[in-house]
């Protein structure tokens, strides 16, 4: 009488023939995947000596070097903080030195915006494309300044844009209301008034406690008399 095989039976036949072809793989294969793994090992080994010994001595050293730019920076003195003072390093030979660094992209941000003060609209584009835009404070600051930028080279479309990408790159209670505010100005001055409604509706219903919601109120009923009179 032949014996009755169950499903179970056959899953476990099947699981061994899997398991059978893998080990044969396997001894077919070692020597290749013995590679492979060694060349995972050496990468991710790699990845983190050049982290150690590299790029974490190269970081101290530019946090000392950019404090001098810093100050600079804050004292309004705008071209040492850029170019240096013969002695302390600027922010630009900081991003030569250091640009790995996170540092070096904090020296980015700087530059931009000395640019940007100094009315160097283009230049200030230039870094503040470059800048990594990943810190949670400085982000958004270097993506509005951008707008700005733009603003100021008469391109309202792109300055909208990077108005809005700033407001939402790190939503808080600061730099969004500001940031959605200066788009809906913007707008207003492309004569988009829907667009600029909807923003400033936005900051009265989400930020009413935001500085910009003092007259939002004002700046939403002037908007709905202009579309009404359209």
């Amino acid at each position: 009488m032949a014996k009755k095989t169950t499903a179970g039976d056959d899953r476990m036949v099947a699981v061994e023939e899997a398991l059978g072809k893998t080990e044969q793989f396997i001894e077919k294969n070692q020597n290749i995947l013995i590679y492979i793994v060694l060349g995972i090992l050496i990468i991710v080994l790699g990845y983190f000596g050049y982290k150690k010994f590299y790029i974490s001595p190269m970081e101290e050293s530019a946090q000392e070097q950019i404090f001098m730019a810093q100050k600079y920076f804050e004292m309004d003195s705008l071209s040492r903080a850029l170019y240096g003072d013969g002695n302390a390093l600027g922010f630009l030979d900081i991003i030569d030195d250091y640009g790995r660094t996170n540092t070096g992209n904090l020296a980015t941000y700087y530059a931009g915006i000395c640019y940007l003060r100094m009315g160097n609209f283009e230049e200030a584009i230039e870094y503040l494309e470059q800048h990594d835009p990943s810190d949670q404070i400085i982000g958004p600051m270097a993506l509005g300044a951008l707008g700005d930028a733009y603003l100021e080279l008469n391109d309202p479309k792109q300055a909208v844009r990077y108005y809005l990408e700033a407001a939402d790159e790190n939503v808080n209670d600061f730099t969004t209301p500001l940031f959605l505010y200066k788009a809906g100005m913007t707008y207003e001055m492309q004569k988009e008034y829907q667009d600029a409604y909807d923003v400033y509706d936005r900051i009265y219903r989400e930020y009413y406690r935001a500085p910009e919601a003092r007259n939002i109120e004002r700046n939403m009923a002037r908007i709905k008399r202009i579309m009404e009179n359209e």
